[in-house]
């Protein structure tokens, strides 16, 4: 058996030579004015060379904190960390960002891209790329971005992105209400039926024009029926007649 001090000097020389391909990625950005840092950073952006752009911004980040293009360095690395498909870093830089400059000019912007950097974070390629349902995850980054676009709908209405904002805030709401709708479905087939109907009951009230609230109305008559209560489930009958007439459940 290998004794344990055998086993740590593998490992900390991995570290080590982690270490020296992260001072090895830093000796890349040469030791220029931060002018010059500056506008090869934008070239950079506007070729799309995201992760060169990245680079040059983090050195400038670090090694002029307090110069003139600190505060247009900071947004721009927000920017490049979205293009570049690195949420979790443009999350990281836009609450730090919010939190050292929060009556900034652009904070604006900053919320519309947390909003963005939430929904990329929330996305996953492959269940789109081959049609698999994604309603049933974790929707954290989806209400985060929600909460986000609603913060520049309410605190910036007048703002550029305020249209933006809140056409996403449809489509996330759509996300929401199915996350709900699957979590109401599952209750419902488990026999917890107080929780699957206070779940749709949930979707009503805050997802009222999305499409999950007939399937919800439908979970909230089964479950009343399952308690037999019956003045709960005349009232979500009525609520379903009203709107879905057609549905066989409005109908008994």
């Amino acid at each position: 058996m290998l004794k344990k001090s055998h086993l740590l000097l593998p490992f900390t020389l991995v570290l080590a030579l982690l270490a020296g391909c992260s001072s090895t990625e830093k000796e890349k950005v040469p030791d220029e004015p931060p002018e010059k840092l500056y506008q090869q950073a934008q070239e950079k952006l506007e070729t799309g060379n995201y992760t060169k752009a990245v680079e040059l911004l983090e050195a400038l980040d670090s090694r002029y904190p307090f110069g003139p293009y600190s505060a247009q360095v900071q947004l721009d690395l927000i920017y490049a960390y979205y293009k570049d498909a690195d949420s979790a870093h443009a999350i990281a830089n836009i609450d730090r960002f919010l939190r050292l400059n929060p009556t900034h000019k652009d904070v604006d912007y900053v919320y519309y891209m947390r909003g963005l950097s939430n929904m990329q974070a929330d996305y996953n390629f492959f269940h789109s790329l081959f049609g698999i349902d994604r309603s049933d995850r974790d929707p954290a980054y989806a209400r985060q971005a929600f909460r986000d676009f609603k913060t520049i709908l309410t605190k910036y209405p007048q703002s550029k992105y305020a249209p933006d904002a809140r056409a996403r805030m449809i489509s996330l709401r759509e996300r929401l209400s199915k996350y709900d709708l699957s979590v109401a479905d599952y209750y419902y087939r488990r026999g917890a039926w107080v929780a699957a109907a206070n779940r749709g009951k949930m979707i009503i009230e805050n997802y009222s024009e999305s499409a999950a609230i007939e399937p919800a109305l439908e979970i909230m008559i089964k479950s009343y029926d399952k308690l037999e209560l019956t003045i709960p489930a005349q009232n979500a009958r009525k609520v379903l007649a009203a709107n879905f007439p057609n549905n066989d459940l409005a109908k008994r």
